[in-house]
């Protein structure tokens, strides 16, 4: 493609993307298609020859775009709600161009400094010490396995070299989590050689937050058993609740006992930005890992998952690996390489995204839209405490809010489910908005996630009438919703 036709077909994917980002609301947020239905419309092998760009568009168009998932649809209130913003993008289009692979500083003196400068403001943002270093890995999932193997690398000597297997110097280990933790954490401790039964779920008290007394009655049962106890993962902003784990006594607790602490503030982390949530937050600075995720809130395209550590030197340890092939007179110079801090050598230039997004929006405009949302979610809250049709089945400290429809009484647990599961696939049918679900104490229960930046008082309040609309509509007993 030469750069006269590689103008031509940009521009008009800007067009494309600029009337996308403008209206995404024109598409239903859920895809009305079936299993399948994307592999049959393609042929089942590649082209011999090369095809027009013009034919592969249409066939995106054709195709793909009626079976996308609109993340960026201001109606989207499933999972937890993510921005590809403009700005953001356009920082995508110039990493892609620009095709940077910073293993090492040398291959990218830009993309490494530009990730400790990025990280750093954030870092700053949020109110964190200058103690804890950063690192950009994908996703949360990965930023909490490398935080337990730094963890295991501190705590068992020697697993590097001699691993776990076999060792009779070596039991039974231990990682402790809520139960209500992500299921990132269950398959970190897998990957890690440790056995899903090395890891312990603590029970959370009535507002789903792990409770640190039993978490300390918990290590001290353990290490009587002859099993040695490695980390705890505390959360600030559980995946189906939000709620907020007690990080300070957790802290406490780790330190007086000598284990990792690890902090998955991956969905709320970014709410430190503003003043009046920071209390919230009391302790994670005595963490020894944490992870936030500027996918989730703060308006950046997947994928960016930001980790900071004050033990950096133990994730050096754990994965540092150079062969000759990757020595450069840098190191010597105190040059720190990021292949050092993680599985992956290949590291993509997500910093540029980052950077771009909190030079475009600015601390303030961030806090602004952070503050909106979690109003908007107090707001839904309002509206659902004073349905008696409807209830509220977790607190909402942040801008996600669970709650159920009971629109008669003398139901039982089971048939409340199956209403709630039909009246949830009846709104979402209606391609205007897409609500989640979780459960909570066994029961069913719906979820409305607000957190995208288009997001308005409008959206939220269609959300609710599609509820009222189809919870009128339905005919209880059979749990039949039309």
């Amino acid at each position: 493609m030469d750069s006269a036709e590689f103008r031509r077909h940009g521009y008009a994917l800007v067009e494309w993307i600029a009337d996308y980002l403008a209206d995404a609301e024109r598409y239903p947020v859920l895809p009305r298609v079936e299993p399948g239905d994307v592999r049959r419309a393609l042929p089942a092998e590649a082209p011999e020859q090369g095809e027009l760009f013009e034919t592969i568009i249409a066939d995106f168009d054709r195709v793909l775009v009626p079976a996308l998932t609109h993340w960026n649809h201001p109606g989207f209130f499933g999972y937890f709600a993510i921005t590809a913003s403009a700005p953001g993008v356009l920082a995508e289009f110039l990493a892609a161009a620009l095709n940077q692979q910073a293993m090492l500083w040398r291959t990218s003196p830009a993309a490494t400094e530009l990730e400790e400068v990025s990280l750093g403001w954030l870092r700053s943002l949020m109110g964190l010490p200058d103690a804890f270093e950063g690192v950009i890995y994908d996703t949360a999932s990965i930023s909490t396995l490398h935080a337990l193997a730094a963890a295991r690398e501190a705590a068992v000597p020697g697993v590097r070299e001699l691993g776990l297997a076999g060792r009779p110097d070596v039991g039974a280990l231990r990682v402790y989590c809520s139960e209500h933790a992500h299921s990132s954490v269950d398959k970190a401790v897998i990957l890690l050689g440790l056995g899903h039964h090395a890891l312990r779920k603590i029970p959370a008290d009535d507002q789903f937050r792990m409770q640190a007394t039993a978490l300390g009655e918990a290590i001290k049962a353990d290490r009587a058993a002859g099993i040695l106890p490695l980390a705890v993962v505390a959360t600030v902003g559980t995946t189906s609740t939000t709620s907020i784990d007690p990080v300070r006594e957790t802290a406490d607790i780790c330190r007086r006992e000598g284990l990792w602490l690890h902090v998955d503030a991956a969905y709320a982390g970014v709410t430190a930005m503003v003043p009046e949530y920071r209390s919230r937050f009391d302790g994670w600075e005595e963490a020894d890992s944490i992870v936030v995720n500027p996918h989730k809130w703060l308006f950046t395209p997947f994928d960016l998952s930001a980790f900071y550590c004050r033990r950096m030197d133990v994730v050096r340890q754990a994965f540092s690996l150079v062969p000759d092939y990757l020595a450069t007179a840098e190191g010597a110079r105190g040059v720190r390489n990021l292949m050092d801090t993680g599985i992956q050598l290949g590291r993509r230039f997500r910093s540029l995204k980052l950077w771009m997004v909190l030079r475009h929006f600015g601390a303030e405009g961030i806090r602004a839209a952070i503050v909106e949302h979690i109003r908007l979610a107090q707001l839904f809250g309002r509206w659902i405490d004073e349905d008696s049709r409807f209830e509220r089945m977790a607190p909402t400290p942040f801008s996600v809010v669970c709650f159920r429809a009971s629109p008669e009484p003398g139901l039982t647990d089971a048939e409340l489910d199956v209403f709630n599961e039909r009246l949830l696939d009846a709104v979402n049918a209606t391609g205007e908005v897409f609500l989640s679900h979780t459960r909570l104490n066994g029961a069913f229960v719906l979820r409305l996630a607000i957190g995208h930046l288009r997001t308005t008082e409008q959206h939220v309040g269609r959300a609710w009438e599609l509820l009222k609309e189809h919870l009128d509509g339905a005919r209880v007993r059979g749990a039949r919703v039309r």
